[in-house]
């Protein structure tokens, strides 16, 4: 029994040490507050530690006996291992394709923008004419704004693709432009916390205590909500300067 848990032990810590690792780059490269709470991938994180920290371990403690030659513990140990490593490297492509690379403004909203939701075409024609917005490999999370075409024929073509599931002007940083050129336009847009259409009177219940807790006005324009996958975030705008003062959470 001794030889089997001496076994699981150096799995287990082999096994959280590769996904500390792996979550430890793809947090502080891209997914910090707000990233993972938005682009909800803690179902794919927790099926990393169920494969990797879980699963793995137990099948060595499984078939890690001492009475096998060091040839068949070696096969044994080697196909486990290589379940582990399919499954790191599926859940390692998930997230880097999922990683938050804009927060992009739009209209009355701000909309968290990953990776996989560009074209490869998009990406072309922004990084020949709009290089300094164009999403790279090494490109790390960013405010920006939107801003449509003046062309209404353009605009046309746009939502008609938008209509068909394609993407829209959120989805194609060609058109980004930096965040500090959106706040007059952002400005027009602010509303009180109970004129913000997407959350429960519940939600705003709760995000009105919060405010209040943090000593933010609940009752001034000063609020859009951050959209991803799940429950938005509320953001807390300080209503004179437009620096961003909270992202509140109704959950």
């Amino acid at each position: 029994m001794y030889f089997r848990l001496k076994a699981f032990g150096f799995h287990v810590l082999a096994s959280v040490c590769a996904l500390c690792l792996l979550l430890t780059v793809l947090y502080f490269g891209w997914y910090q507050w707000p990233g993972w709470y938005l682009t909800g991938m803690w179902h794919i994180t927790a099926i990393l530690g169920g494969v990797d920290v879980t699963l793995g371990p137990l099948f060595t403690l499984l078939v890690a006996n001492p009475k096998k030659t060091r040839r068949e513990l070696a096969r044994d140990i080697g196909i486990i291992a290589a379940v582990q490593l399919v499954a790191l490297i599926y859940g390692a492509f998930t997230l880097w394709s999922g990683r938050p690379l804009y927060y992009v403004y739009s209209g009355d909203r701000v909309e968290t923008v990953q990776a996989g939701q560009f074209s490869a075409a998009e990406i072309a024609l922004a990084s020949q004419q709009n290089p300094d917005f164009a999403p790279r490999w090494n490109s790390r999370p960013r405010w920006v704004w939107a801003q449509e075409p003046q062309d209404p024929a353009l605009r046309s073509q746009v939502a008609e693709q938008r209509r068909k599931g394609g993407a829209d002007f959120t989805q194609m940083p060609l058109y980004y432009r930096p965040w500090h050129e959106a706040l007059p336009e952002l400005r027009k847009q602010l509303k009180p916390v109970d004129q913000i259409f997407i959350f429960s009177r519940i939600d705003k219940d709760v995000l009105k205590q919060q405010m209040q807790a943090q000593g933010l006005p609940i009752n001034q324009p000063n609020t859009l909500f951050l959209s991803g996958n799940g429950k938005p975030l509320l953001l807390v705008f300080d209503p004179k300067t437009l620096r961003l003062e909270a992202m509140l959470r109704c959950n």
